[in-house]
């Protein structure tokens, strides 16, 4: 049967069909990993601005060195499949708790304060869809944002890619197939040049490119922190022989120092008590991920045992 990727009309969450479209995110919650959002209240006068900067950015800044790298490493010739490197052009902006806005070079002025007003309206969204995940899930308004708080809040970033035309999309993907490590990802994609593809019931299937639309998917933490009632999914990018894919991924992440555990209100519901995820610190998770990205998850989550068993973490200082 053809599988309808989960598109949800935000509006709706604020009339009669409030029910329904509440159902719907816990479906794709449950079952998909990832959901996108339509009039999600971001202005898209605001949406088409970044994307033009960021295209523009991108042309001037970002698209000579990406062929020279090319050129350097010979990858428009290659012959068998490239498995340690991905065909994209990114750089990263940090948000919260400070931001690096200012020291990434190359920035022009107007687009350092479009993506600062654009990161603004994505915090809110990534609070508020928070916030309809505790209510789907039972638990008290506000606990997710108070889990991932820390002692400084959130951390949150975009990663800013480019996926140029790619002669041998076969053998070098966009971005290898990997789960997110964080929270909740909300993603802007190119609305013509499709790319982004999700696991699911081991099949790839594509997630649509729709004009002015974001990308919700779920990261690691929201797994642990359901204990496996939502998932993080694999997803990856194929690279097209034509046109450029914009990518505008922005993740709403635990603080380093939060502790991340299995909410205690979802374990007491539970009939099996032999299955829990670890608990761990945030910033721990990090350092384990960055070595495994493009591995499976549940090795990590075990290692996070272990290392739980070794450091007992003690009471939870709630905020």
């Amino acid at each position: 049967m053809e599988l309808t990727f989960p598109v949800i009309d935000f509006s709706k969450l604020n009339g009669e069909e409030r029910a329904a479209a509440m159902e719907m995110i816990k479906d794709a919650c449950e079952n998909w990993g990832f959901f996108e959002l339509v009039n999600h209240g971001i202005s898209h006068e605001l949406m088409e601005t970044v994307e033009r900067l960021t295209k523009e950015h991108y042309r001037k800044c970002m698209e000579q060195r990406f062929k020279e790298m090319v050129v350097s490493k010979g990858l428009e010739a290659v012959q068998s499949e490239i498995n340690d490197m991905d065909w994209e052009s990114t750089f990263f902006l940090r948000h919260l708790p400070e931001s690096n806005m200012s020291e990434i070079p190359d920035l022009e002025e107007d687009y350092r304060k479009v993506m600062k007003e654009f990161a603004v309206e994505l915090e809110k969204l990534a609070e508020q869809l928070l916030d309809l995940l505790c209510e789907n899930l039972g638990l008290e308004p506000g606990y997710l944002k108070k889990v991932f708080y820390g002692s400084k809040g959130p951390t949150f970033g975009t990663k800013v890619s480019n996926y140029p035309p790619c002669p041998k999309p076969d053998l070098i993907k966009g971005l290898r197939a990997h789960t997110d490590a964080g929270g909740i990802i909300l993603l802007f994609q190119d609305d013509k040049v499709s790319g982004l593809q999700l696991l699911k019931d081991g099949q790839w299937i594509d997630v649509p490119p729709m004009k002015h639309s974001i990308v919700i998917n779920l990261g690691d933490q929201l797994e642990v922190i359901t204990n496996g009632k939502y998932k993080s999914v694999m997803h990856r990018v194929i690279a097209q022989t034509d046109g450029t894919r914009m990518s505008i991924a922005s993740f709403y992440n635990p603080g380093s120092d939060a502790v991340i555990y299995p909410a205690p209100a979802l374990l007491e519901k539970e009939a099996d008590k032999s299955q829990v995820y670890p608990k761990f610190v945030f910033e721990d998770y990090m350092k384990l991920y960055a070595g495994l990205k493009f591995q499976a998850k549940e090795p990590r989550f075990e290692a996070m045992k272990t290392v739980e068993s070794a450091v007992n973490l003690g009471p939870i200082a709630t905020v």
